[in-house]
């Protein structure tokens, strides 16, 4: 970032991380990627947007807090060991856990989270979907605390965000957009121009190998 200021970073990891390691090839490791938002963009905050299963857990967006990761761990764990939990919803549980764990190793790094529940909707046949759309979060965020901050560091490739990132840098904003090429809009690529990352080349830097 060329401005001298603060910089804050926004990642809408349904857009930037979707289909997983599967997807990507390759695994990311969290700690390098918040480590190098801050060393190469001087980056003060992370905020990370993502869904998460509650399977119960007693939560409202009303109340205008954070989900309690560490409750909704234990909630989990007590509902694996319930004598009326079948073996198919044990291991559904295992897997919502483990990404609970992920999220609470997240905030350990210095990310600020932003997740919400995961809706499960139903068609007219019977199909289920899951959603858990962050970007009118992260859209609220990047204009709540744009007085805050003098660039911006958007990992997203969503289109929908141009109309925003024109705006913040109309406002005087500097904006970096770092998303994976394949999936970034086009009217994103044209926004950003040179200011665009493909998050792909930072495989070298960012892949996962183990803790030593």
């Amino acid at each position: 970032m060329k401005k001298i200021g603060k910089t804050y970073a926004f990642i809408d990891a349904s857009n930037l991380f979707y289909g997983g390691e599967k997807s990507l090839g390759w695994k990311i490791d969290y700690q390098k990627l918040i480590k190098y938002l801050k060393k190469k963009y001087k980056v003060s905050k992370v905020f990370y947007y993502g869904g998460v299963e509650l399977d119960g857990f007693t939560y409202s967006l009303l109340e205008n807090k954070p989900i309690d990761l560490r409750g909704l761990e234990s909630y989990l764990r007590n509902k694996q060991k319930a004598k009326t939990t079948s073996e198919s919803e044990v291991i559904i549980l295992d897997k919502h856990m483990k990404r609970v764990k992920f999220y609470q190793k997240l905030d350990e790094f210095g990310y600020n989270l932003k997740l919400k529940p995961v809706k499960v909707f139903k068609d007219d046949e019977g199909n289920t979907t899951k959603k858990a759309n962050c970007d009118v979060d992260m859209t609220f965020d990047l204009m709540l605390h744009s007085p805050k901050y003098s660039g911006a560091v958007v990992l997203s490739g969503d289109g929908d965000f141009v109309v925003v990132l024109k705006y913040l840098k109309k406002i005087g904003k500097e904006v970096v957009v770092m998303a994976r090429e394949e999936r970034t809009a086009k009217e994103i690529k044209l926004f950003a121009g040179g200011n665009f990352r493909d998050f792909n080349y930072l495989k070298e830097i960012l892949k996962y190998v183990g803790r030593k």
